[in-house]
């Protein structure tokens, strides 16, 4: 009985492990991602873009590096800075996430841009998005996220 008894405890053991290992490093990297705080500004009618603003936290160096949503054609990751007293919006490759740090994606730094958008955002809908990861080994993942429409007058410090 004994000898079933220690075959079981290993087999279950030995499962266990095997399941473990079976887990793909993306399925690790989604888990250490914290996004807080995503909201977007309502938009007015006809208006074709709408910026995404959150706060990412993740447990290992990463970087963001790309974005999608289904209310938009495409979505493009932006940094904002002052050149010569004028203030440019540039689309960037990637956003590095240092271990351990809030980065802020927030109004006149860095954004999400939703381009194309297929319908107007408003206020209090959720905005559906898929931000991919890519961990410093190169593995991505995928992290899924709605953003809450606020009012078009909204503003980094308006809360709910």
């Amino acid at each position: 009985m004994k000898f079933i008894h220690d075959l079981m405890y290993r087999y279950m053991g030995l499962g266990v492990l095997i399941v473990l290992c079976s887990v793909s490093p993306t399925t690790f990297a989604a888990q250490s991602v914290i996004v807080k705080n995503a909201w977007a500004r309502a938009t007015a009618p006809g208006q074709a873009t709408a910026g995404v603003y959150l706060e990412i936290v993740s447990n290992a160096d990463a970087a963001l590096v790309a974005a999608a949503s289904p209310l938009a054609k495409s979505a493009e990751i932006h940094a904002m800075r002052t050149e010569g007293g004028v203030m440019k919006m540039r689309a960037v490759s990637k956003i590095e996430l240092p271990a351990h740090k809030t980065v802020k994606l927030a109004p006149g730094v860095l954004h999400v841009m939703l381009v194309g958008i297929k319908q107007p955002l408003r206020e209090k809908e959720k905005v559906p998005l898929e931000l991919t990861i890519e961990g410093s080994g190169g593995s991505k993942s995928t992290v899924r996220v709605e953003a809450e429409v606020r009012p078009l007058t909204a503003t980094r410090e308006h809360a709910h």
